[in-house]
């Protein structure tokens, strides 16, 4: 029997292989940072060829580690990719190299294209097919960037000698030996160019943006056949049965099947999805409406809010302040003070996401004073994270109605300093499962469906796992001063 799934974690930050045991335990996993590079103010890239080294040592480490525990590749059934969405790669198809950087969903470089296409009145027109707004985080205007300004990009495009990929599409075009250019329909969602109704790149927009389609990949379902990698990598073949964008897989990896469920990934970004069943649902409070996943061509929606920098800010500490060594020593920081003395950090380093949409706000600390110190700073730094999702928990509410039970994952849900403060501003239940990777674990499920190790979500639902529940206990007087004092200095990063 093949007992193990796969899953690729390609995130913004760093690249993980995690393996699975067929019951859904976790058994190895292997992480490789890489660089960030920030050739302007606001632009932020990638190198693509790095990000694809990085995710095959990280597999290989995984494929050894259980050879030596006994076991053999060709026991892994399929792998399952999950990915940094919106990351734009423009590679040629004759040669494999990228013609220019990765631009990841953080740049901001594209804010006055994007203006200039609301002052057209045309933000109605995007998100009435696409169920977005017209952002630089998307994939769009950062593909028209690279074909307005990378000498002969265009010219290559329209020859049919280019590729457009999310991080997916890079990863499973390589993977698959160069045979197989597609992404699945919840990365497709978020690239402003796809109809979410039609389910089809939408050709007006195209038209209006001057893309050719030539270099579009086919949209298939997030669990099936996205080809099977080249034997050379790995010593076998193996199928890849799985794919879905990082929010999407960890909505998918909590188990959140069911129309209302909502889960909140506080990783690099912060992203709060609800599953609305098969209807799209649209805002009017500064959400988002995407496609969740597609399976068996049956699609299932959601809303969501994103919040650019979570996680990020505690890394912003370690690697530009260097006021701490670790992510893990910043819950003891916090706790060391009684509150915050004031003091609110607003990381708003590329802008501002849901429900204020502003690229051009920035970051700010505000309210030090003699007595503040580094620690004040760190514990503002992650109040800030929770504040964030305070927003866009508002904006959800103020679309469905009250919510219920919030699942959180992601690397920094973790620190039960901020998931108790988390509870405490919202006033409600948190509930953090005991394997936080719900990320890798939705690819890996998806995945499984795909080769057939479960037959359906019932099945996944059934497999075992702990959670840890974090109580509001903050008095309704105290959560009012600090939400007051987090809009005051909202208002002036805006």
């Amino acid at each position: 029997m093949n007992s193990y799934i796969l899953s690729l974690d390609q995130g913004t930050t760093s690249s993980r292989a995690v393996l699975f045991h067929h019951h859904g335990r976790k058994l190895y996993s292997s992480q490789y940072e890489f660089p960030q590079r920030f050739p302007q103010t606001g632009w932020v890239e990638h190198q693509p060829e790095e990000i694809l080294a990085t995710e095959l040592q990280a597999v290989r480490d995984c494929i050894a580690w259980l050879e030596a525990n006994g076991g053999t590749v060709s026991e892994i059934a399929s792998i399952g990719i999950t990915n940094q969405r919106e990351t734009t790669i423009l590679w040629n198809k004759h040669t494999g190299k990228p013609v220019y950087p990765a631009i990841v969903w953080q740049c901001r470089r594209t804010a006055d294209f994007c203006k200039q296409l609301e002052e057209q009145n045309l933000n109605e027109f995007f998100r009435q097919k696409t169920g977005l707004l017209i952002d630089p985080y998307f994939s769009a205007t950062k593909i028209r960037w690279i074909l307005d300004y990378v000498p002969d990009a265009r010219k290559q495009a329209e020859n049919g000698e280019l590729l457009f990929g999310t991080v997916d599409s890079w990863l499973i075009w390589n993977l698959t030996g160069r045979k197989v250019h597609v992404t699945d329909y919840s990365n497709a969602s978020r690239t402003m160019l796809f109809n979410i109704h039609t389910l089809e790149w939408d050709k007006d927009i195209l038209e209006l943006l001057n893309i050719p389609s030539c270099i579009l990949p086919e949209v298939r379902n997030s669990s099936g056949d996205f080809g099977r990698t080249e034997a050379s990598l790995f010593g076998t073949e193996i199928p890849i049965s799985g794919c879905a964008g990082d929010q999407q897989a960890a909505l998918f990896g909590q188990k959140c099947f069911r129309k209302g469920d909502i889960k909140n990934t506080y990783g690099t970004g912060g992203f709060l999805l609800m599953n609305t069943g098969n209807t799209p649902i649209q805002s009017r409070h500064g959400l988002l409406t995407t496609i969740a996943w597609g399976i068996d061509k049956q699609i299932t929606y959601a809303l969501e809010g994103s919040v650019f920098i979570s996680g990020a800010v505690v890394k912003w500490l370690r690697d530009e302040l260097g006021i701490i060594r670790t992510a893990e020593e910043t819950a003891g920081i916090a706790q060391s003070i009684p509150d915050n003395g004031g003091v609110y950090f607003v990381p708003a380093f590329v802008g501002l996401g849901t429900p204020y949409w502003n690229s051009k706000a920035r970051g700010l600390i505000c309210g030090l004073t003699r007595g503040a110190g580094k620690a004040h700073i760190i514990r503002a730094a992650l109040e800030a994270i929770a504040y964030q999702t305070a927003d866009v928990i508002k904006a959800m509410e103020q679309d469905t109605g009250k919510l219920g039970l919030i699942k959180a994952d992601g690397g920094a849900s973790q620190n039960d300093f901020l998931m108790q403060f988390q509870a405490d501003i919202l006033d409600r239940n948190i509930i953090r499962p005991e394997n936080t990777e719900s990320t890798a674990s939705g690819a890996a499920f998806l995945a499984g469906l795909g080769s057939g190790m479960w037959q359906n979500q019932e099945e996944i639902s059934q497999l075992s796992e702990n959670f840890r529940e974090f109580h509001s206990s903050m008095d309704s007087g105290q959560r009012e001063i600090l939400l007051n004092g987090w809009n005051t200095a909202i208002n002036r990063s805006l």
